[in-house]
């Protein structure tokens, strides 16, 4: 049997809780992360599970009849909890437990109350079926007073608790409102009219976030019967709601939507088989400029899990769960509950396995490029494209990949560039960088690391040529390391033509000590110093081209160029120049001999050296040679 490859996968450590029974209920707080497993007769017997190993708190309360919706404010100080159509119950909580003395009964006003959201410590939104009210609670003086709201029919709604964002459907469901829910604000953003005949029920859309903004995703039925997903991104004037992107199911059915890591993953139960979009890569676009997705992969199951069961044993039993369940409910971001068994997992994305499923290797990158934990799997796609499978077809491929990551490069190098000139040094010295660095960044040190790898190989040579034209491309300088590894690799295949161009385009790192490593190989080729020259040039180092020049016995060039530096003939030292010049052509000696006494005159009216100039050898070297 052909051994799948599973690409997404639940936790391995769910959170459990008492399953849902006759007795017990079960609510989930999307806010707060939190599973609440309710058990009625008598009194009311409370587990309430958070995301943490340690959040656990467990209660008592008074049996007031059925529970329709339990939330813990953020900090637990307080409880919320709604039994009927037209009231909300507040309990303080002390040591974890209710205090049923301290409570506050909110009431509407002839409405039925669709639920509740805490937006802050002591300020909940009560949503009903004709307004939205912002309640302040006093615990105190137990009082709930409405401090704002909004009067509106409102058929249902939902909750986006990290962006305090909720979605109310009006007329039917024909007409979305998105409204921010904040300490002491209601703010309506436009509305949306996704042109629904019947209007929309619930179960049909999502509000999520993906990239950092706000989406409204509605499941629509298309031209062939199949179904799509409408993507309203409000990232307009206003946070107004524009049809952005549409993803194409090609399936009938139920479906239900998780976000993963920026992904839009589309669970479908009938198959039960999961698809995912990533609607930052490029898809098919039509004249409205609304971008037609397909999946990345045909769709594939989550990894079969199995539940670890009670036992007094040590080997313990298993459970296989049942995927795609029935009694599966999905919450944003990447949450699925089955109550029935009693479990919360998350909802993971295994990159690696990933990578192994898509062919398209450019697409791929694309892909890790935005993923949280995406570096590791590309630094291992790179190793893996150039190493022993590499083949010159695979080259136009890489030439692309590194065309793709030098784009995020050079985005960070502008970023913090902009950063740099943007803040004063001092401030730079007390507070953290603003800039915010992408989600995958492969610079130069990274890819010097791969290169390393296939240092040895015949084709090592074609792709760092390949690498240096995608920086100069991107307006990126080339760094030392990589400079270097260059440099030793076209010397070593004797390529002195092409580093020379390099050299003269500036497509290499320009520095003083390149230049002196360029002069370290100069015993392969004499044209490599004049190279290295040309790059001190460059550079204005005209103190280490005197140097050169010395050693290449060229003293007359190095005099005529240190004359030219800093304190003139002045601060000339005699001795270096004379020494240099004792070891060659007499003639040169004499020249040079001839200058410093013509220097000595101007200076201090005599030809004579100083005693401290020690040139008392090359003094009498004139003499005998000379002066006879």
């Amino acid at each position: 049997m052909e051994q799948k490859l599973f690409y997404l996968e639940l936790s391995s450590e769910p959170i459990r809780f008492d399953a849902v029974s006759q007795l017990t209920n079960v609510f989930f707080d999307d806010s707060n992360r939190q599973v609440f497993a309710v058990r009625s007769g008598g009194a009311t017997g409370c587990c309430v599970k958070g995301p943490g190993e340690t959040d656990l708190i467990s209660f008592c309360m008074e049996d007031k009849g059925p529970i329709r919706s339990i939330k813990f404010s953020p900090n637990n100080k307080i409880l919320a909890i709604q039994r009927t159509d037209t009231s909300v119950d507040f309990v303080n909580f002390l040591n974890n437990q209710p205090q049923m003395n301290d409570m506050v009964v909110y009431k509407g006003k002839n409405v039925t109350i669709h639920g509740f959201v805490w937006v802050h410590e002591k300020e909940v939104a009560v949503i009903s079926n004709g307004s939205v009210e912002m309640v302040v609670l006093n615990m105190e003086k137990k009082q709930a007073k409405c401090l704002k709201s909004i009067s509106m029919t409102i058929n249902w709604f939902m909750w986006y608790a990290p962006g305090n964002l909720a979605l109310l459907a009006t007329n039917n469901g024909s007409v979305l409102m998105p409204v921010l829910l904040k300490q002491g604000t209601i703010t309506k953003l436009p509305k949306l009219e996704p042109q629904s005949e019947r209007g929309l029920p619930e179960r049909d859309v999502t509000l999520a976030q993906i990239y950092g903004t706000f989406a409204i995703l509605i499941l629509r039925p298309t031209e062939t019967r199949t179904l799509s997903v409408v993507i309203y991104l409000l990232n307009g004037p206003g946070l107004s709601p524009k049809k952005s992107h549409v993803l194409c199911l090609g399936h009938s059915g139920r479906f239900a939507i998780n976000i993963v890591d920026d992904l839009v993953v589309v669970h479908h139960q009938a198959t039960g088989t999961s698809m995912l979009f990533d609607i930052a890569l490029s898809g098919e676009t039509d004249s409205s400029g609304v971008v037609h997705h397909t999946p990345m992969t045909p769709g594939r199951p989550i990894k079969p899990f199995s539940l670890k069961m009670p036992s007094l044993s040590f080997d313990g039993e298993t459970k296989k769960c049942e995927l795609y369940s029935p009694n599966w409910v999905i919450f944003q971001p990447n949450i699925v509950i089955d109550a029935k068994l009693g479990c919360m997992w998350y909802v993971n994305l295994n990159l690696n396995v990933l990578s192994e499923v898509m062919t398209d290797r450019l697409r791929l990158v694309e892909l890790l490029l935005q993923r949280t934990h995406g570096k590791p799997v590309l630094m291992s796609i790179l190793i893996e494209l150039m190493g022993p499978q590499y083949n010159n077809a695979s080259l136009p491929v890489i030439e692309n990949i590194f065309d793709k990551l030098n784009v995020v490069y050079k985005g960070h190098v502008n970023a913090e560039l902009q950063n740099q000139i943007a803040q004063p040094s001092f401030a730079k010295q007390q507070s953290v960088k603003s800039v915010v660095p992408p989600r995958v960044l492969i610079d130069q040190n990274d890819l010097h690391a791969v290169f390393a790898t296939i240092s040895d190989t015949a084709y090592c040579n074609k792709l760092l040529m390949t690498y240096i034209h995608s920086l100069a491309k991107h307006k990126i300088a080339a760094q030392q390391d990589l400079s270097k590894m260059i440099i030793v690799d076209l010397v070593r295949h004797k390529k002195f033509d092409t580093l020379r161009k390099l050299i003269a385009l500036s497509l290499l790192h320009e520095s003083k000590p390149l230049a002196c490593f360029l002069l370290s190989l100069s015993s392969a080729d004499d044209s490599i110093t004049q190279m290295a020259l040309d790059m001190l040039h460059k550079l204005k180092a005209n103190g280490i081209i005197v140097e050169v020049l010395l050693g290449q016995g060229k003293i007359i060039d190095a005099l005529r160029l240190a004359k030219s530096l800093p304190g003139g003939e002045a601060t000339l030292s005699a001795r270096k120049y004379l020494e240099a010049a004792i070891k060659g052509d007499p003639l040169v000696f004499y020249s040079v001999y001839s200058f410093f006494q013509q220097r000595n005159v101007r200076l201090r009216g005599s030809q004579d050296f100083l005693k401290n100039e020690l040139c008392n050898e090359y003094i009498e070297h004139y003499q005998n040679t000379f002066c006879k």
